[in-house]
């Protein structure tokens, strides 16, 4: 039985990338692999494609960031056969005047109107940060996650931020009273909507984290995960109250010191810290597992299944724990993985491979059996 059809991209195109001048992929099949050494533009390749998700990328906060070194714009073109829309085209320009998106002929002027709707969850050596990192990292994580699977959260999320930045400004200048009070009666309802999605979505995670780490680790390994909110009570009456019983710090500190900037979430092992406990492998599992929950919350909020792509991940994990991340993927998915050699099976023929010199496509091969 042939497997059901699931979102592809059949053309990244990208110019003016980082160090990736022009480059044109044609990908057939539902398998691809970009091999080369370290700095030759694998994982740039990868962040264009996520890109196309949430219009951010996966390891730059900084958009300017992803323009080649003396360029003024950068741009990324996708074709994708997609399980709602069919086929679709969509162009990407970032420059001085930010980012500029067109889906086929349309013109993208809401962010809230376009997120989600083309997903890829990234699988990256940096996500081992979530599990040790600040929570600053997890939080951003967390809010790209949540964003591209709930336009109403990205709303409540940009509506918090934005008066987040007014307050703060006013707490710098000095400013306190009435004026604050303005910007608390903003903040307050934002920040409760964040705080009631996160919940929500944090739940989800977790019950896909667990199902996900027991089909990847050994059993004695459950894999959980906690949200730990500034705020215990998320009512706007106690949000309220917890801004003006910290106002006076607040003032001293010259910043909002109480809400969901303040959040953050943690993982757990056999019930104990995984910050504490887990060996290496052991974190590589967990957000690997953390990475297919959010394929899940993908498929059941949005209806369509994402491109996974794996940066030079897979080669990490010890043989039993590779055969199990493999086991538990759903084999219609798209895979765009990177590594410095090949997969174990390439020599079936099961990937399309790419080979990446110095920003170029140097050689492609293509699959010589249906993935």
């Amino acid at each position: 039985m042939p497997a059901p059809f699931r979102m592809q991209l059949r053309r990244l195109t990208v110019h003016h990338w980082r160090n990736l001048e022009l480059t044109d992929l044609a990908f057939d099949g539902r398998q691809q692999f970009l091999v080369g050494g370290n700095g030759q533009g694998k994982t740039n390749l990868l962040e264009a494609a996520g890109f196309l998700t949430a219009l951010r990328s996966f390891r730059a906060v900084d958009p300017r960031l992803l323009i080649a070194h003396g360029g003024e714009e950068a741009a990324v073109a996708c074709r994708l056969e997609h399980e709602q829309r069919g086929e679709t085209t969509v162009t990407i320009r970032l420059g001085g005047a930010g980012k500029e998106v067109w889906c086929d002929q349309e013109r993208i002027t809401r962010l809230a109107d376009y997120v989600g709707r083309f997903p890829t969850v990234v699988f990256s050596a940096q996500d081992q940060l979530l599990v040790r990192g600040s929570p600053a990292g997890r939080r951003r994580w967390l809010d790209l996650a949540l964003a591209a699977t709930d336009p109403g959260y990205l709303v409540a999320l940009q509506a918090y931020h934005r008066a987040l930045a007014e307050r703060n400004s006013l707490l710098k200048a000095g400013r306190n009273g009435a004026e604050l009070a303005a910007f608390d009666s903003q903040l307050v309802p934002a920040g409760v909507q964040v705080i009631a999605r996160r919940t929500a979505g944090l739940a989800r995670l977790a019950a896909g984290l667990q199902a996900a780490g027991a089909r990847i680790a050994p059993g004695d390994e459950a894999a959980g995960l906690a949200y730990q909110p500034d705020l215990a009570e998320a009512d706007e009456a106690a949000f309220a109250a917890a801004l003006a019983a910290a106002r006076a710090r607040d003032e001293l500190l010259k910043s909002t010191q109480r809400g969901p900037h303040r959040d953050d979430f943690e993982f757990s092992l056999a019930g104990r810290p995984a910050r504490e406990v887990a060996s290496e492998g052991q974190q590589r599992s967990l957000v690997l597992a953390l990475r297919l929950a959010q394929v899940v919350l993908f498929q059941e909020r949005t209806g369509v299944g994402p491109v996974l792509l794996a940066d030079d991940v897979l080669g990490e994990l010890d043989p039993e724990r590779r055969r199990r991340f493999w086991a538990a993927l759903d084999p219609a998915l798209q895979v765009i993985a990177t590594g410095t050699s090949l997969p174990d099976d390439a020599a079936l023929g099961r990937w399309q491979v790419f080979r990446v010199e110095a920003g170029r496509i140097a050689a492609a091969e293509a699959p010589r059996l249906s993935p």
